[in-house]
């Protein structure tokens, strides 16, 4: 941890130590470490976690007066600064602003930097002769809030929780619509498709308590309290005689987002009740607030820090191999394949629904112009999956009866396929059969905004924009042999630039496709779509 303590101050009631720690090499983490002065230890211990509070000091001096209440009462507190607004900042805003869309190849999201730098705070904790290992409860509101609910489901020794102003369920999320509002550290990718009651399920038995505002824009209290009634039932298998189903309870208070006297009233109650054991706290006389450079720990920025690149670094880079034999290869293909479909395309639907096709009636696209002197011409859509139609363009040989070979043309966002836009299939018109292909999201541009906001609530349900894609160039494929009742043994994929890789992972679903022609591909999904 290379745990440096760089300054202290003594209060009255406690003193405050100045502490910075490595939770990895180079990712440093700052902090308070609040220490009662007049009781003898080792102490209950408080881990409070900042929520969005931007500073050039780092966010803990806003959330002071919590840490200044417990160490008032017999508590040992650490607050810790976020990844984000610390003394030595990183990124949160990767996906929601920045354009980090290989944060969802990788799997990465700010909160898990947060998750770990929390865990290794408690190794710290750990290590303090006057904090209790046995008591230590975790709190913190809006973003702090949410990892707390991430940190005391992986950590047990968190011995009691209050997330505050932090509970969601993705429904809840979506049906207000308030993706554009959160930071990239409130959600999972949802890649196993389960939602935050499940978190809740992971916490039990231990005491839990969920405080939220009824008028709350960010999470909504319909979210909170369906989390809450979920969870209920996980605690109420453990409820016995000595009132187990009471190590779960729900704060509910007319306020927005905010921690209002009722809400910080009762987490310290909780925190009583389950982390202190002991007599009732009070609130202290008035704490003098302290400045936020009395409370910086740094005085420089560290010449080896990595935070501001911990996206890049925290997942391992998976190992390329070189097989030595076509039987250890083989089996290394069933292997991904197994983990392409139970992870990144877990989310594709079980049952194919009905094409249900039609004339497209869309004016985009000029109509056929001069093509109908090369080809056979028509403009159909079919159903990829309920409530999503895409769009085909069929330009077939003159009088084809579906001998001629077929390439699918996977369009891009943004391309111009109109009819005086085809010098490149000249070549090949009344040779080939060519379908130009428009999965969702090609056909008309998107803001960068409205597509930063599609792109994260896709995650919520296990999916990204491009994973999508892939699901209906398959589906494209599908349509091809259900419908165009080709004779045909070959269809080949077309696509540029990142379309080419979505096409590519389409045809390890459906043998039909015999050929996968990529042009101009992207080296790695680093570059290159998000999957």
């Amino acid at each position: 941890l290379h745990v440096r303590i760089t300054g202290t101050l003594e209060r009255p009631n406690y003193r405050i130590e100045k502490v910075v720690f490595q939770s990895l090499p180079g990712l440093y983490v700052t902090g308070n470490f609040y220490v009662p002065r007049h009781a003898s230890g080792p102490h209950p211990t408080i881990l409070y976690l900042c929520g969005h509070a931007p500073g050039p000091l780092g966010a803990k001096s806003n959330y002071q007066d919590r840490a200044a209440w417990f160490a008032s009462n017999g508590y040992c507190c650490l607050i810790l600064d976020t990844l984000e607004f610390g003394e030595v900042p990183g990124i949160h805003h990767g996906i929601h602003d920045l354009n980090m869309w290989n944060w969802l190849s990788l799997g990465y999201t700010p909160a898990g930097t947060e998750v770990w730098n929390a865990i290794r705070a408690l190794d710290y904790l750990d290590t303090r002769p006057e904090a209790d290992k046995s008591r230590i409860g975790v709190t913190g509101i809006s973003g702090g809030g949410a990892i707390t609910w991430y940190v005391a489901a992986v950590d047990e020794r968190v011995a009691a929780a209050a997330p505050v102003c932090s509970t969601y369920t993705f429904g809840s999320q979506a049906a207000h619509w308030v993706a554009a509002g959160q930071c990239d550290c409130i959600y999972f990718h949802n890649t196993y498709l389960v939602d935050l009651p499940l978190v809740g399920a992971l916490i039990a038995p231990r005491p839990l308590l969920i405080l939220g505002g009824r008028r709350d824009p960010d999470f909504p209290p319909d979210g909170f309290h369906e989390v809450f009634q979920k969870a209920k039932r996980i605690y109420d298998l453990y409820a016995s005689p000595d009132g187990g189903a009471e190590r779960i309870g729900l704060v509910d208070d007319d306020v927005g987002h905010e921690d209002s006297p009722l809400i910080l009233a009762e987490a310290r109650r909780w925190m009583d009740q389950w982390v202190k054991k002991g007599a009732p706290s009070r609130d202290p006389e008035t704490v003098e607030k302290e400045k936020p450079e009395d409370l910086a720990v740094l005085s420089r920025l560290p010449p080896d820090a990595v935070n501001y690149r911990i996206q890049n670094l925290l997942i391992p880079t998976a190992p390329l191999k070189n097989w030595s034999t076509g039987a250890a290869w083989k089996e290394r293909r069933q292997q991904l394949l197994a983990e392409l479909k139970d992870k990144v395309f877990r989310w594709f639907p079980e049952n194919r629904t009905e094409f249900d096709t039609a004339a497209n009636q869309s004016t985009s696209g000029w109509g056929p112009g001069w093509l109908t002197s090369y080809v056979d011409y028509r403009d159909v859509e079919f159903t990829s999956e309920p409530g999503i139609r895409v769009r085909a363009r069929v330009l077939s040989p003159k009088g084809d009866a579906g001998k001629a070979p077929i390439l699918l043309y996977v369009k891009r966002p943004g391309d111009s396929i109109y009819f005086f836009d085809m010098d490149e299939l000249l070549p090949i018109f009344g040779r080939y059969k060519v379908v130009i292909f428009y999965p969702r999201l090609t056909e008309q541009s998107v803001s960068a905004p409205d597509y930063a906001e599609i792109e994260r609530t896709a995650s919520w349900t296990g999916r990204t924009v491009a994973s999508m894609q892939v699901w209906d160039i398959l589906r494209a494929v599908q349509w091809i042999v259900a419908e165009e009742k080709t004779l045909s043994p070959s269809i080949a994929v077309y696509g540029k630039e990142g379309m080419g890789i979505l096409g590519l992972y389409a045809a390890l679903f459906d043998e039909h496709v015999k050929q996968v022609i990529l042009d101009n591909p992207p080296a790695s999904h680093w570059q290159g779509p998000a999957l």
